[in-house]
């Protein structure tokens, strides 16, 4: 086998190679990994080495990544040693990357080093939590101490600090916390928070938003749903330099922080794609496959979209306009709303919810058009929805444009669609929202201010399930 030539390169014949090796962990790890504490009891008494380590680590860090207490306590108490990794993880890494609240509390207070790195790529707790956006873990770790300016032994490409990991992947509340704490622990002001999703610098360009009365989540008690998953999605900026999308980002980020702080959604359920990260490929990904293989009988599915639209000048289709998507070739770079209808339709949950903040005539707001074509009248209402368990919440209709609402940081549609769920009694106690009792807040609301401060008109369309 050739060495490789970068340290990337590394990394992924690690990871091969710990893929080939799999099903080869010690039985003390394998008993503690499935809460087996009799097995593990069994295994000790007849002198198995508690401290082995298998290609995963040993089998206290197999109990702490599937937050098995009371085989942590017990082999803690037998002389397990704490700090002991292997490869990628030790026992604290690892449950801070699986977002193991009570086991990343119970090492801490037994004595982990809260700054132990993994000898195969020197990452923290903190750098795992980030990357994998545990946000009560990492809240956490900075209380307890962690260093967050750490980098990695080795550097991997941009991941190397939390805070790189966590803006990579979107975490947004993290990244707020990070700089924070960041800014706390180099004795600096703390910044302005820009995109969680950039990778690059933000353009001087960025606009900036203001403070809203919705950007808090409402304080209602529903419980965390298991069965509740939702993708939310949010490009202002894209590849081919189209006109900004304004407050698109924000408008995500938002929709986020609502879904799983007030809505019951739990934060590994929610997919959020921002900007880079939400390509063509990662609508085809989450759409098509992520939701059809966690998406059951009795879910509840939300999708929300704040971006441009487009239509297709040959056909007379809405296409939604990823990251890489060209108005140019929308048919090949952008992704049909009949397609998301055709495989959310697949699914077999008891509802699903679509929020759409964007138009697709081409006639500007949140659309854009291929040059030299002309804007069309699109009637979202007759693209086929074959779902009967499926409402579409749309910003406009026909040749409308879909808003901004600028002194409020926000869609125009998205701001009365969070101040509806907010303030106007629509949310069930199962986290379900009444999509027709939202949308009778939303519409009138919508309307007016797009007349009487835009001169516009804009009129949000509800698409619901044909009755027999």
């Amino acid at each position: 086998m050739k060495r490789p030539k970068t340290y990337l390169g590394f990394v992924l014949s690690l990871m091969i190679l710990t893929g080939l090796l799999a099903g080869c962990a010690a039985p003390l790890y394998e008993a503690a990994e499935r809460g087996d504490m009799n097995g593990v009891r069994k295994l000790l008494d007849q002198g198995a080495d508690i401290n082995e380590t298998s290609e995963n680590g040993t089998a206290l860090r197999a109990a702490a990544a599937t937050g098995r207490i009371d085989i942590m306590q017990y082999l803690l108490d037998r002389g397990a040693d704490i700090n002991l990794g292997a490869a990628w993880w030790t026992p604290l890494s690892a449950a801070s990357a699986s977002g193991q609240l009570e086991a990343v509390r119970l090492l801490l207070d037994r004595g982990a080093d809260i700054n132990a790195k993994s000898p195969a790529v020197g990452y923290t707790a903190l750098w795992w939590a980030a990357y994998r956006g545990q946000t009560k873990v990492v809240q956490l770790l900075l209380d307890r101490g962690s260093d967050c300016c750490e980098t990695a032994a080795r550097e991997l490409s941009s991941y190397d600090t939390p805070l790189k990991a966590a803006k990579k992947h979107g975490h947004d509340a993290i990244v707020r916390l990070l700089q924070q704490a960041e800014a706390r622990q180099l004795g600096t002001t703390s910044p302005t928070v820009a995109s969680p999703a950039a990778a690059a610098p933000v353009p001087q360009t960025s606009v900036s938003f203001p403070a809203s009365d919705v950007d808090t989540p409402p304080s209602i008690n529903v419980k965390t749903n298991a069965n509740a998953y939702a993708i939310v999605i949010g490009i202002e900026q894209y590849r081919q330099k189209l006109p900004r999308a304004d407050y698109a980002t924000h408008d995500a980020r938002i929709v986020t922080d609502y879904l799983t702080k007030a809505l019951g959604y739990p934060e590994e359920n929610v997919v959020t794609l921002l900007n880079e990260h939400a390509s063509n490929v990662d609508f085809v990904k989450y759409f098509e496959k992520w939701l059809l293989n966690n998406a059951d009988k009795g879910s509840t599915v939300f999708v929300y979209f704040s971006g441009h639209g487009a239509p297709d000048p040959k056909s007379g289709g809405a296409y939604l306009v990823p990251y890489d998507g060209d108005p140019s070739f929308i048919a090949e770079t952008g992704y049909s709303l009949k397609r998301m209808y055709d495989a959310l339709g697949k699914l077999p949950a008891k509802e699903i919810v679509v929020a759409l903040d964007s138009c697709f005539s081409g006639a500007g707001g949140r659309s854009v058009l291929a040059k030299g074509a002309r804007p069309l009248v699109m009637n979202l209402g007759s693209i086929p929805v074959t779902a009967a368990n499926m409402t579409i919440i749309a910003a406009a209709s026909r040749d409308q444009i879909s808003s901004t609402y600028g002194e409020k940081g926000h869609g125009l549609f998205t701001y009365f669609m969070l101040k509806g769920i907010k303030n106007e009694d629509v949310v069930y106690q199962d986290g379900s929202i009444a999509v027709s009792d939202l949308f009778s807040y939303i519409k009138p609301q919508v309307e007016r201010i797009a007349r009487k401060q835009y001169n516009n008109e804009q009129s949000p369309q509800l698409i619901e399930p044909k009755k027999d």
